[in-house]
């Protein structure tokens, strides 16, 4: 296991040195279909920790936050087979509590969601800080919370300690609606003695999967979808075999650069039924799709006009936990309102550095009022031209590029391992749209 951590290590920093370069101002137009959702693979992974039985997993997405909550999961003595390159079957017999590696779980957020189901399946877990986006402080607290009520004693001292004799149903209340939060509760309460009551808990499609998933296991989970979820525990979940959604993150980055760049485009296997409220909000940008079953069709026809609150007042894009505009979207609104004609405001109350990747916006020529760490106001249509960048996390590093792929001239984008996190092989995918991106090392 030593050995593959290793590679991981070296895998990670030498993705780092590339960059990409890319040709703007051309439309993209032909079909594509979006990877699993990252964000239900990663809890679902963790949750295979619960039952001893076999689990095949179908859709995985193949990007370094998998393969790094892969090396975890093995370290912890979990046996992963590779059926093909999206699809693994995953055993976890034995699970041994283990010290796990620090730069590891640094790497990513996600590392905290071992908390929840290993205090389930062996009653403890010695945990290094997790890590992930540098996008402002990323509290902890409401998993504490939620674990302590559960029954779980947690102690920290720069490692976290969980243990649990057996965990038993609560009643929680969770003091945010926290996404992460959530679902650790959830797989810890799902083999618990008794009914747990989940109250303020997030909603979001990837924690709608996690509990369908855990269902098809054998768990008992009910109000699905709501912010009260009632779990109970069952004594033994089993075995099961599940394909992963769509992610909804990609779905709409492809919809934003059809639309940046007046392209056309089919995304096939597009989850409709998670994309209402985005539809609302980029139906304000000037930003509209045709459905077509499950499949998306973007035409070329955007009329890219920000639309006025009543009297023509200046509109406002305000993030909130689902089913409203989720945070994780932002970075891909305000660059489409940077090619909109109009002004708005962009309001991000949840990370303080959110916005702070906007300065490269302005150096591409993009008209943008940084207000504060939460609010920055942004008026178009601004012509943009290429620019040397750095993807400081996901979700912006995937905005520049749609800001490279509408503006006139070359960009280069160094870091690139920061959206290969979340995006599994973004250029070649964008390249067979029709975009001239070339993967470069140094």
């Amino acid at each position: 296991h030593q050995i593959s951590f290793s590679l991981s290590k070296k895998s990670y920093l030498e993705k780092s040195l590339e960059k990409f370069l890319i040709e703007g101002g051309h439309p993209i137009t032909g079909d594509v279909t979006p990877g699993g959702n990252k964000n239900a693979a990663l809890p679902i992974l963790a949750a295979c920790l619960l039952t001893d039985q076999k689990v095949t997993l179908h859709n995985i997405p193949n990007i370094e936050d998998i393969r790094t909550m892969r090396s975890l999961l093995e370290s912890l003595g979990v046996g992963i087979r590779s059926i093909d390159e999206h699809s693994w079957e995953i055993q976890a017999k034995e699970v041994r509590p283990r010290d796990l590696d620090p730069d590891i779980c640094k790497k990513i957020r996600a590392s905290i969601l071992l908390a929840g189901p290993m205090l389930a399946r062996s009653g403890f877990l010695e945990l290094p800080p997790p890590g992930g986006d540098v996008i402002g402080r990323r509290r902890v607290d409401t998993h504490i919370l939620a674990l302590r009520a559960l029954g779980a004693d947690i102690s920290y001292n720069r490692i976290f300690l969980f243990k649990a004799k057996k965990l038993k149903g609560a009643d929680i209340l969770l003091d945010e609606t926290s996404v992460t939060a959530t679902e650790n509760a959830i797989m810890a309460a799902a083999t618990a003695d008794g009914q747990s009551i989940l109250r303020n808990a997030a909603s979001e499609p990837h924690i709608q999967e996690l509990c369908r998933f855990l269902n098809l296991l054998g768990a008992d989970i009910q109000n699905i979808g709501s912010n009260t979820l009632l779990i109970n525990g069952v004594a033994k979940l089993n075995s099961c075999e599940y394909t992963i959604g769509a992610d909804y993150l990609e779905v709409v980055s492809f919809i934003g650069a059809a639309a940046v760049t007046h392209g056309s485009i089919t995304i096939h296997q597009a989850g409709n039924e998670h994309l209402d409220m985005v539809r609302l909000v980029f139906s304000r940008l000037g930003v509209e799709w045709e459905a077509k079953g499950d499949d998306i069709y973007v035409p070329n026809s955007q009329k890219l006009n920000i639309q006025p609150d009543l009297g023509d007042a200046i509109p406002e894009i305000s993030v909130m936990p689902w089913p409203a505009f989720p945070t994780d979207l932002m970075s891909i609104a305000i660059v489409i309102a940077t090619q909109s004609k109009g002004t708005i405001l962009f309001h991000d109350w949840m990370y303080p550095s959110r916005m702070f990747f906007t300065d490269k916006l302005v150096a591409m020529g993009a008209q943008i009022v940084l207000c504060d760490p939460h609010r920055c106001i942004v008026q178009g249509p601004s012509k943009l031209f290429g620019e040397k960048m750095e993807s400081p996390d996901i979700r912006a590093g995937m905005a520049l590029l749609l800001a490279a792929l509408s503006a006139q001239g070359c960009s280069s984008i160094r870091s690139v391992a920061q959206i290969d996190r979340g995006y599994e092989k973004i250029d070649e995918k964008l390249s067979r749209l029709g975009v001239n991106i070339k993967r470069l090392k140094g």
